[in-house]
């Protein structure tokens, strides 16, 4: 099984779980008991790292996670704060990381995430001032970033406490300038997306438009791989490029993406959502599957016409 060391020391499998679906306000109808089934199955499959936001379900994500793991040490909890509907301040900040431990049902947090992707690297020094404080405190055991910019990244990576980035991460966007910055301070980079929003799975290629309550009908301006419920055709015919080689070794097409990553950067550390008990078994049946060959990632960047990291 594929595993990576953690900043405090621990060995974990390199793929984690994403909390963001069970908070019921993105991905359409959630149930409770469902995601409490599915977490407690990954758990069993080996899964160690779990991450969600304090602003997944106004908290009942971390909730959720919380009822499934309260104050173990065995399992790693990540977490973010920050929201754009607030006015972010040395006090917001605390009260929302002691919000997220009484969600969460721990005295500290393992690792804690600034979630404002955007938000200037000029104006961030008392974010991470506050989040040094609270490390001191030992609300927190290390903190990072959920960022796209290198600039952002590099502006605070020296501190020490910064472990960490959360970085959209698969086949279709490689982000090799944070990448890059990741290996350069042995950082470990949480890949969100890793599964382009379900793209990936293949479920959306035929043009089937999702319905209901849902972000990808919603498509935010930063939303890129679906645009009112319906996939965007250039990912979707990239995806058909590689398709058969990311199911080398009989992986499913999740597998091929998630083994993709894997073999793409060994400070990656997907952490794919999930709503159901089969999503959590297709996506941990990666970890035994392992990255993807390098003749196949090689074959890959060709298909996809882009030069080999």
């Amino acid at each position: 099984m594929e595993t990576m060391r953690l900043w405090d020391g621990r060995d974990v499998p390199r793929i984690g779980v994403g909390c963001w679906a069970m908070g019921g306000t993105d991905y359409g109808e959630v149930y409770d008991h469902e995601s409490l089934a599915g977490l407690r199955l990954a758990e069993e499959m080996g899964a160690r790292v779990f991450d969600t936001a304090i602003a997944y379900g106004w908290g009942r994500s971390e909730r959720v996670v919380g009822q499934a793991f309260g104050n173990r040490d065995d399992v790693v909890i990540v977490t973010k704060f920050g929201h754009p509907a607030e006015r972010l301040s040395p006090g917001l900040i605390r009260a929302s990381i002691e919000q997220s431990r009484a969600n969460l049902r721990r005295d500290r947090i393992d690792l804690a995430l600034f979630h404002l992707n955007g938000h200037p690297p000029a104006e961030a020094g008392y974010v991470f001032d506050t989040l040094a404080e609270l490390r001191e405190r030992g609300w927190i055991g290390a903190f990072g970033w959920s960022t796209d910019s290198r600039p952002s990244a590099e502006a605070v990576a020296d501190r020490d406490g910064f472990v960490a980035v959360e970085n959209d991460f698969n086949i279709f966007d490689t982000a090799d300038d944070l990448m890059s910055l990741v290996a350069d301070r042995n950082l470990v980079s949480l890949s969100r997306l890793p599964l382009a929003m379900g793209l990936l799975t293949g479920k959306y290629s035929g043009g089937n438009k999702i319905a209901g309550n849902d972000i990808r009908v919603r498509t935010p301006d930063w939303m890129k791989y679906f645009k009112d419920g319906v996939a965007v055709p250039e990912f979707t015919g990239k995806l058909e490029a590689v398709r058969e080689l990311l199911q080398t070794g009989g992986r499913t097409l999740p597998q091929g993406a998630l083994c993709w990553i894997l073999a793409r950067s060994p400070h990656a550390l997907p952490v794919p959502g999930f709503k159901t008990e089969a999503q959590i078994r297709d996506n941990l049946g990666a970890l035994e599957k392992g990255p993807l060959p390098d003749d196949v990632m090689a074959e890959i960047e060709r298909l996809l016409d882009r030069d080999a990291a």
